[in-house]
């Protein structure tokens, strides 16, 4: 029985004589590998002009040396800021449904963990190669600083195409990727949590595999399911985040998210939670869209509806209550709010002088290019970066470890509560830094961000 992952990505090869497949680690059409910078493990060459070809690790590398001149960082602080700390590869290997053994490559960088252990998620995704896993590692470092919760910086992840593989291939995948990673993790040296393609079913697999080498160790990992101690509202923590940064940006414009309009790029989790969560504030969501396109209705759309839909068809192109949309035309429509929550690298040079949005808010890592935010910057458009607007998921798993390490669990309005305390004051921050420095927001957080843990390093001696 040919396996349906096999069929459907190239570059395998099978090696005579046996039954093993050794998946080739290919890049993405959209990632390609930075030379490091000779003598710094994890490190991009310093580029002084940005263009829409950088890679997201090239793009990560370019703001942290921004900020870097700005707060007029130290060279020996730079030097260890630029890196990563450690970087694991190792290979995959599951065995398939057809009983074929299958080589995945895998990642685990941590990037930083001057402020306490190394904290990030795990992604199962076609496009995992280790440049993309050292940027989102770095944007860990970042987004934990600048939220103020007292973690580092990590990021994990496996190539391969989950929508392509059973529940139970997933399941080999994630025991054997979290014993080959296991003597690096631990509840006080790193945490992992679900990121795309994984959620709180991967993570309970990952307690469990941890747990049978360590015994019963809920805390190795937050976003698990509540029932194997998990926290109430972590499910719809980042896209509450979201919410909650929209307000307060649109708050500080003299806007309120009651009657405005929204358009969401990308309609997994944080998509849909923030879908749902703007609505109840009053929000009209007129554009929402999956990998295969989206759905506009200028009136404002049914979510209840389309969620039924999509939960039923795996898509939402073929909902027949709205207009098609491609994740192009999408991101270009007029509207007051728009939420890139999907993949990196969305809006770029191409697309940027069209975007019709007063207020972009990035769900997800990198959605916009370097190139991209001098552009919406220079039209007046205010972006709230992604180290900020989507570090609601990182925060409530703070408060989840927190749980874990007690053994005692929050109410859910507990949590919603500090949930939105947290961001409040990390987004009060930003403004108040960008308005004093007259920088973008961006810069702002970075520039928080930066301080914060160069600050750490030189109070423990690293530098």
């Amino acid at each position: 029985m040919e396996n349906p992952f096999l069929r459907q990505t190239p570059g395998y090869v099978e090696s005579f004589g046996s039954r093993i497949l050794v998946r080739l680690p290919a890049m993405a059409d959209n990632q390609r590998t930075t030379d490091e910078t000779p003598g710094i493990l994890g490190s991009a060459e310093r580029v002084e002009k940005p263009t829409d070809e950088m890679s997201t690790f090239e793009a990560t590398s370019y703001f942290f040396h921004r900020a870097a001149d700005r707060v007029n960082l130290r060279d020996e602080v730079r030097e260890v800021l630029a890196g990563s700390y450690r970087e694991l590869s190792v290979q995959v290997k599951a065995r398939m449904d057809d009983s074929k053994v299958v080589v995945f490559p895998g990642y685990r960088i941590q990037h930083n963990g001057a402020r306490g252990p190394y904290k990030g998620g795990v992604r199962f995704h076609p496009s995992v190669d280790l440049g993309e896993v050292r940027a989102l590692a770095a944007l860990m470092t970042w987004k934990n600083a600048l939220i103020d919760v007292p973690f580092g910086g990590a990021k994990g992840g496996v190539q391969c195409d989950p929508a392509s593989l059973s529940q139970g291939e997933l399941q080999t995948i994630a025991r054997r990727f979290t014993s080959m990673i296991s003597y690096i993790i631990g509840v006080n040296r790193d945490i992992p949590a679900p990121d795309m393609g994984t959620n709180a079913q991967t993570m309970a697999w990952m307690m469990d595999a941890y747990g049978q080498q360590h015994g019963h160790t809920p805390g190795i990992v937050t976003g698990k399911p509540v029932e194997l101690g998990g926290s109430p509202g972590r499910d719809q923590a980042t896209g509450r985040g979201v919410v909650i940064c929209a307000g307060e940006a649109a708050k500080r414009n003299g806007k309120s998210l009651d009657g405005a309009s929204v358009v969401i790029q990308g309609y997994g989790n944080v998509g849909q939670w923030t879908a749902a969560l703007a609505a109840e504030e009053g929000a009209k969501v007129v554009a929402v869209s999956d990998a295969a396109g989206g759905i506009y209705n200028r009136q404002g759309l049914d979510l209840v509806r389309v969620t039924e839909h999509h939960k039923e068809s795996k898509s939402l192109t073929e909902y027949t209550e709205a207009d098609k949309v491609s994740n192009d035309e999408l991101l270009e429509l007029e509207c007051d709010i728009l939420v890139p929550a999907a993949i990196q690298r969305v809006i770029d040079s191409r697309n940027a002088s069209n975007i019709n949005a007063k207020l972009i808010v990035e769900g997800a890592n990198a959605p916009t290019t370097p190139v991209a935010d001098d552009v919406l910057r220079d039209r007046g458009i205010t972006v709230v970066p992604d180290i900020l607007a989507n570090a609601g998921g990182v925060t409530v798993s703070y408060f989840e470890w927190v749980q874990n390490i007690q053994q005692f669990q929050w109410e859910k309005g507990q949590v919603n509560e500090e949930l939105e305390k947290k961001m409040s004051e990390a987004t009060a921050h930003v403004f108040a830094r960008a308005e004093d420095d007259k920088t973008s927001l961006r810069d702002a957080a970075f520039d928080i961000a930066v301080q914060r843990v160069a600050q750490a390093d030189e109070l423990r001696g690293y530098v």
